[in-house]
């Protein structure tokens, strides 16, 4: 079996990536800015906003994936967001091509894609818009992914997926990024919940399609999972845990008068996550169809709850 070379192992999802690349005995190589030490996976030091450290570590691989991403959203502009989220699947393409790559697997995220409906869900055609057309996260992202996607279209030898995952959940998650969502209401007796509803899904089935990618599909994929409105989360957080708490809505007219502040703090140069864009992010609801990941990456949304209890798992054991 011929080796793969993994970007950003070190995240959420790339962990997991990593995780599910050892359990099926796929030879694996990591770029890391600091060793991991993960047992089974090669590991070379180095930037991968480097070109010539990315062709030493490609030398060899027959297949990429790319889980590296910005998600910081206290950073307020598109070019803090474009070297990793935009730039980076740029030269992995180019530099790809060069080394002999057949495939590239490119993560994406949902943002990409206008929100549907419960009764329309988004799907794979669904064109960029509304709320995420003015979220400098999202648009690094899109440029990313249309980047690959004219890149494959143009050198048809290189085969690339693009899998765009909506909100990840479980273990490995040592930022935290998803994670500060958890233990912000861990415990808490009482909760103040936003509006509006993500697409929650298990990490490790994003990671389980992510593989499966290497030698299926082409294209564009969702890896969506349960719509679930903030309160909802916290209360599924709470049965899984075993807390009572008290969680009470914000109302809506609250959160936009709050996006004000944002732009205070944006005009004095404070990181804020209450930036106007973010705002109206936090009061929509995500409703996404994941049918063509299913039909033809094998992807399935498995237990949100066992996700959950699987994040505290692994906090508890890395202590």
């Amino acid at each position: 079996m011929e080796k793969v070379l993994l970007l950003g192992a070190s995240g959420l999802l790339g962990r997991n990536v990593l995780e599910e690349l050892l359990k099926r005995g796929i030879p694996t190589r990591l770029l890391v800015r600091r060793p991991l030490g993960v047992p089974g996976a090669e590991e070379r030091i180095g930037s991968l906003l480097r070109r010539e450290a990315l062709q030493a570590a490609v030398e060899g691989c027959s297949a990429i994936i790319n889980c590296a991403g910005t998600t910081d959203m206290t950073l307020p502009c598109v070019e803090d967001f474009y070297p990793v989220n935009r730039d980076l699947p740029m030269m992995l393409c180019e530099v790809a091509l060069q080394a002999g790559v057949r495939t590239l697997v490119h993560t994406s995220t949902a943002n990409t894609l206008q929100i549907g409906l419960q009764e329309q869900p988004a799907t794979e055609e669904t064109p960029f818009g509304p709320p995420y057309d003015t979220s400098p996260y999202a648009l690094s992202k899109k440029a990313g992914e249309d980047a690959v996607l004219a890149f494959s279209r143009q050198h048809p030898a290189l085969r690339t997926v693009v899998v765009n995952p909506g909100f990840m959940v479980g273990p490995f998650d040592s930022k935290p990024s998803s994670g500060q969502l958890l233990l912000a209401a861990y415990r808490k007796p009482l909760m103040f919940a936003l509006p509006g509803a993500k697409s929650y899904l298990p990490v490790k089935d994003a990671a389980r399609a992510i593989v499966n990618a290497l030698s299926q599909g082409e294209g564009r994929y969702l890896l969506t999972g349960r719509c679930l409105s903030m309160k909802a989360f916290f209360q599924l957080q709470a049965r899984v845990c075993g807390y009572r708490q008290r969680c009470v809505e914000v109302p809506a007219f609250a959160v936009r008068l709050a996006g004000a502040v944002g732009i205070l703090c944006k005009a004095l140069k404070i990181k804020t996550m209450l930036y106007p864009h973010n705002i109206r992010q936090m009061l929509c609801e995500e409703w996404y169809s994941s049918e063509k990941a299913q039909r033809e990456l094998g992807y399935q949304c498995t237990s949100l709850e066992q996700a959950v209890a699987d994040f505290y798992a692994w906090r508890e054991a890395s202590e």
